[in-house]
């Protein structure tokens, strides 16, 4: 036998008034009027939110009011992915313990880091020890919603701005730039060293000798050196993103490229590559022709065979 109990909703008609005291009113009078206070304890601690005793060791506090912020830390954090009916926003956003500047204690609100989709995972300049400041409601009446919430310090802009500038590429570029129009790398082979240098360059750095012979190589090879970046780029698929040396086979020169089609953290030096070109009809007389260079499912290359091209 199965019984189900019915719902109750407890309720207080016309509202719910109480008084606040001095310590907790002069706080809420303080937010009304755009401030944060903490109340000082007779050891010498700043309570923020107040409280008329000292949580520490339960002595009534002082009279001290101290005001505080308006930089605070966040101490701890948690994500809000999926907001339910009654937060703060409907869309992802965090909770926050939050402690202002000149305070000895943290209090909970809610931290606003900008408009996300329903479920996405938490940013990664969320973190603990990030500096926010409160954004006040233009109307207040005393309570601390008149905090609508805690946003982060600007700490970058992105300017739209952008300079362009035409560089005439030369004899050697120029011609490597026709044979990426036709989907190969050229470079050019030294006659007294040997070495094959790609993009050809019409001299050789070592010996110092102008070079004519042409030489094709393929549009595979191995990462040299890499670097992670955090900083957007139109060019790259994702932040982070990972730019490379990578030595093409069959060329004595490392060239700088993206590497993308692996998460970031597991680029590494001698990690086998291929060109990921763009679709033919989008080919030009540019590196633009390669979106990037995807991982290989081959082994890596040992250190040793790569030490001479860092």
């Amino acid at each position: 036998m199965s019984s189900s109990a019915p719902n109750h909703a407890l309720e207080f008609p016309g509202g719910y008034t109480r008084s606040v005291g001095p310590v907790i009113g002069r706080f809420l009078t303080e937010l009304r009027d755009g401030r944060l206070v903490g109340v000082r304890t007779a050891a010498g601690r700043v309570l923020v939110p107040p409280t008329e005793y000292d949580t520490a060791d339960g002595s009534a506090v002082t009279g001290d009011f101290v005001e505080v912020g308006p930089d605070c830390t966040v101490e701890s954090w948690s994500w809000v992915s999926r907001p339910r009916r009654g937060h703060p926003f409907q869309r992802p956003f965090a909770w926050a313990l939050i402690k202002p500047d000149g305070a000895d204690t943290a209090l909970l609100h809610a931290l606003d880091l900008g408009v996300f989709d329903e479920g996405a995972k938490p940013p990664r300049d969320l973190r603990t020890g990030m500096r926010v400041r409160p954004k006040w409601r233009a109307e207040r009446s005393g309570g601390i919603g008149d905090i609508e919430c805690f946003r982060p310090d600007v700490t970058m802009i992105n300017d739209a701005r952008r300079t362009e500038y035409r560089l005439p590429p030369g004899r050697a570029l120029e011609r490597f730039l026709e044979g990426v129009s036709e989907g190969r790398f050229l470079g050019h082979r030294c006659g007294v060293c040997g070495k094959v240098y790609v993009p050809l360059k019409g001299l050789c750095p070592v010996d110092g000798v102008p070079t004519t012979e042409e030489v094709e190589v393929r549009d595979t090879g191995t990462v040299t050196t890499f670097a992670v970046n955090n900083i957007p780029d139109p060019r790259a698929p994702e932040v982070p993103f990972v730019s490379a040396y990578i030595l093409l086979d069959g060329s004595d020169l490392a060239m700088l490229a993206l590497v993308a089609g692996v998460p970031a953290d597991q680029v590494r030096m001698g990690m086998r590559v291929r060109a990921e070109w763009r679709p033919r009809e989008e080919w030009g007389k540019t590196m633009a022709n390669i979106k990037w260079f995807a991982p290989l499912d081959e082994p890596d290359v040992p250190f040793d065979a790569i030490r001479d091209y860092l």
